[in-house]
Formats: C-alpha cells, structure tokens, sequence
C-alpha cells in the first residue's frame, strides 16, 4: 500500500483551519480529502503535520496518505492541483517509506510571522501581515525573545483546554529582523500548542511598544497565567514556513 508525502501550499484567508470539522468541508484538510476520494474512489485520511488555525497560512506544510491504488507521483500531484481550489497548491509528491508519518516523524517546525511596521498600511499585504503603525523597539523584541528559547512549560502560551496533553516545548531558535518595512519573525521549535505562536508574537510586539518588560518574560512564563501574555497575534500574519524531518 504506496504512502504519498505531499508538499502543500496555502493561503488559509478563507478556511476554518487545517483540522477536517463535522460541520463544515471549508477547511484545508477537507478541501484535500474531497479530491482525493474522487481520485482512488474511497474515503481516505490525509495526516498533516500541522494543525494551523483559521486564516493562517502555509508554504510548507508536510501531509501523507496511504492508498491501496497505485499512481505516481506525477499523476497525484497533477489530479489535486487540477481540483483544488487555486488558494491551495500540491508543489510536491513523493513516495515514501510505509512508516513515514507527517506528524510523528517531525523534527522541528519553523513559522514566520509578518508585521507591516509603518504608520500607513499596506493596501496588498494587508490580509497577509498585521499592521502595527507605532514603530517597535527591535532591541528590546530581541531580549524578550531570548528568554523563550529552550524548553519551557507554556502554558501561559497557549489556549488549548486539554488539561492532560503535555504543555511542554523546546523553541530552538526566534529570530527577528526589520526588511522593507516589515519585521519578519520566525520562531523554530520541536512542536507547539494551539495558539503558542500567536501568542509569543503578540507578546514580542507588546515588548516592541514598551506595554511589557522584556525582563518580564521569564516570570509570565513560569506563571502560566494566560492573561499576563497580552495580545495575540492576528492569524493572518502567520505562515506555517517549513517543517524538517
């Protein structure tokens, strides 16, 4: 039984999120497993590696399936982008290994968040950024972001209502830098919780406009008082960037 691992592009401006829902097919995952149900002519389960929220994006998000027809990579590849919808994209299709899972075997993930750092906005990045017009103290979002790197329980840093999943995470790396007006941040961690990377951004941008001491940071970390984090982020300015394996 072939398993197919699909590279796949998003704008996620109109979607529900990844996850498949009981009350709607208007998510990413749904719109995927509709097509490819025409194609082997049976429903079948496609595994994403990330569940990204409502209205974020993607320009790598990892997926696979397995199927008991036999197509090649070319042919799978050209059925879902002749049926999909143009917001969302099959760049690539492999056949691999029977025991590669998109989500298990992952690594690391990296999302970059996209803020448009100036007082006027951008007429066409506007659905694809957020736009903070008060200019941000790079120096100080830098601090603040040193304190998230390692592993943590955070808590604080996310909105998932399980209270038996694990709230523990590594962030490997955040890095932040100012290019053509906007501050682009990406932020690479071995997982993370629904909401964490909304939620890290919507802090830094509090630490950028001197609302939050990046000294700070350490202590509402180990609270895990989720109202001391400040703002989250807007879903549209985050891209689920790359995911290694």
């Amino acid at each position: 039984m072939p398993n197919y691992r699909l590279t796949i592009q998003y704008d996620g401006g109109r979607y529900r999120g990844w996850q498949r829902l009981a009350n709607t097919d208007n998510t990413i995952q749904g719109k995927l497993e509709r097509v490819l149900a025409e194609m082997v002519g049976e429903a079948t389960d496609i595994i994403g590696c990330s569940r990204t929220d409502a209205g974020v994006h993607a320009f790598g998000q990892i997926a696979n399936f397995h199927t008991k027809k036999n197509f090649s990579e070319v042919e799978v590849k050209k059925y879902f982008n002749r049926y999909l919808p143009e917001d969302i994209s099959v760049v690539d299709v492999d056949i691999v290994s029977d025991r590669f899972h998109a989500r298990y075997n992952a690594k690391s993930k990296t999302y970059l968040y996209k803020i448009w750092n100036k007082e006027f906005s951008h007429p066409f990045m506007r659905k694809y950024s957020m736009h903070v017009a008060e200019k941000l103290n790079l120096t100080d979002m830098l601090k603040a972001g040193s304190y998230f790197i390692g592993e943590h329980d955070f808590t604080a840093y996310s909105n998932a209502k399980s209270k038996k999943k694990s709230m523990v995470r590594n962030i490997i790396s955040i890095d932040i830098k100012e290019e053509e007006g906007f501050i682009n941040i990406r932020i690479s961690g071995d997982g993370f919780l629904y909401n964490m990377v909304r939620k890290i951004v919507g802090t830094l941008v509090s630490v950028g406009l001197g609302e939050i001491d990046a000294k700070a940071i350490p202590d509402i970390i180990d609270s895990g008082i989720r109202k001391d984090t400040g703002r989250m982020a807007d879903p549209w300015g985050l891209y689920l960037e790359k995911i290694e394996y």
